[in-house]
């Protein structure tokens, strides 16, 4: 029988990972003989993380990159909040609440404000939940790994920051690799961590364009996906679910290296699965339904294109969209109706131009500018179907708007200019193209 003693230290380290040391009074009991056996035994998930094609250490960085500085989140995230603004009876009841307790309420508070979109606080909970894990579990415990998972996760979902998020995956990955585990107990949840780790890790390496690397990882999901399911762990659903991520993963993948063909079958794949755990109406098919567009039109399916397109517009509509997010929803339907080049698209694409500028036509500020930037480009469609007359009335009558939102140097204002002096030297108007084409000609050497 031996008494150890531990202590819990805190301490913040730079690029917002957190050390957390804790340890607690307690006494163990256990023969020389068990913890031997047990020492000995070979954990399922180690022996996935030691095969040839797994090992850790073969993945090194070839460079080493400067990460951003995200202290200040970090400090704030794990700071207690002040005495003035909790009453002491709540002060009190937050102090001396268990750790679990608070480890579950922050992991309620991250999901409540990633649904809301306040991006910052949703990342600080997650901070603490990596805090309040090790707290909890330890340094060498599965679930530590999960909460850097999901911290790399919110970092590359919520904020995009592909850096922070494969520093803390790998973290993750490292965790896993030393973490010593019952052998007798169910390793499902590891395993399923783990294909959250390969996911994670693979999509922010894609996000670096380190496509050998992120490819290598979404295999190692995939596989373990498969392996899971043959064996009982999980269930098709679950299957299904996580192949849709691996898919879109995989997708983009090859889109990123232009490689559109191969990158088509992936996002059809993506699409079907999303549809399935989702439901077709979601709003999570309308970003796959987008680069699935985008990859038909690059492959000159322009048909498909607008379709998908219109589709994802639909689904856009039926949640209560802002102004802008109708506007850019019915613009990406306009610009594939453009880019088919053909007849009976010209009035489909004038259709959804109209429909992208009247749901910003009255918004100030970024609104006002997304307007004259459509209207710009319809003016272009205008002039390239024969319309130039009606094309330079509209450019006429928003001149003095675009001064208001560009600037009366800014290219926009320029290329304005230099249309409508073109077309008052088409007219024999000499004096008003001179006027305007010598404002084109200030604007450089203004800037």
């Amino acid at each position: 029988m031996r008494a150890v003693s531990h202590i819990v230290t805190l301490c913040l380290t730079f690029g917002g990972s957190i050390t957390a040391v804790f340890q607690d009074n307690h006494t163990t009991s256990h023969s020389h003989q068990e913890c031997v056996s047990f020492l000995a035994s070979p954990c399922p998930y180690h022996r996935f993380l030691c095969s040839e094609d797994n090992v850790f250490e073969n993945m090194q960085e070839s460079q080493e990159v400067l990460m951003p500085n995200h202290l200040d989140e970090v400090i704030a995230a794990v700071s207690v909040t002040s005495k003035k603004r909790i009453p002491n009876k709540l002060l009190q009841t937050a102090l001396f609440q268990p750790p679990r307790e608070k480890l579950h309420l922050c992991e309620e508070r991250a999901k409540s404000y990633s649904s809301s979109c306040e991006y910052k606080q949703a990342i600080q909970e997650l901070v603490r939940c990596v805090a309040l894990t090790r707290i909890c579990y330890g340094d060498s415990h599965w679930k530590l790994a999960e909460a850097y998972v999901n911290l790399a996760q919110g970092y590359l979902q919520l904020k995009g920051l592909s850096l922070q998020a494969k520093q803390h995956a790998e973290k993750a990955k490292e965790i896993l690799a030393n973490s010593i585990e019952n052998p007798y107990h169910d390793n499902t949840d590891i395993f399923k961590c783990s294909i959250d780790l390969f996911c994670t890790l693979g999509k922010a390496l894609l996000s670096l364009q380190k496509f050998k690397e992120a490819s290598e990882n979404l295999v190692k999901a995939e596989r373990l996906s498969k392996e899971m399911l043959q064996c009982g762990n999980i269930i098709k659903e679950e299957w299904v679910e996580i192949q849709a991520r691996i898919k879109l993963f995989f997708a983009q993948l090859y889109q990123g290296q232009k490689r559109s063909k191969e990158a088509l079958p992936y996002y059809q794949k993506a699409l079907e699965y999303t549809e399935l755990t989702k439901d077709e109406r979601s709003l999570e098919c309308v970003p796959v339904l987008r680069e699935l567009a985008g990859v038909e039109q690059a492959l000159g399916f322009h048909d498909a294109a607008v379709s998908h397109f219109s589709r994802a517009h639909l689904i856009v509509l039926s949640k209560n969209p802002s102004p802008e997010e109708a506007a850019d929803s019915a613009h990406f339907i306009a610009r594939a109706a453009v880019a088919s080049g053909k007849q009976d698209h010209r009035d489909m694409a004038e259709q959804y131009f109209q429909e992208s500028m009247t749901h910003v036509k009255d918004s100030e500020g970024a609104g006002r500018v997304k307007f004259l930037s459509i209207q710009d480009e319809f003016c272009n469609f205008l002039q390239i179907t024969g319309q130039k007359e009606r094309a330079i009335m509209i450019l006429r009558e928003s001149l003095e708007a675009k001064v208001g939102a560009f600037g009366d140097f800014s290219p926009e204002v320029a290329e304005t200019y230099r249309i409508l002096g073109r077309a008052d030297l088409a007219q024999g108007n000499h004096i008003g193209a001179h006027a305007k084409l010598k404002k084109v000609k200030w604007e450089p050497a203004l800037i």
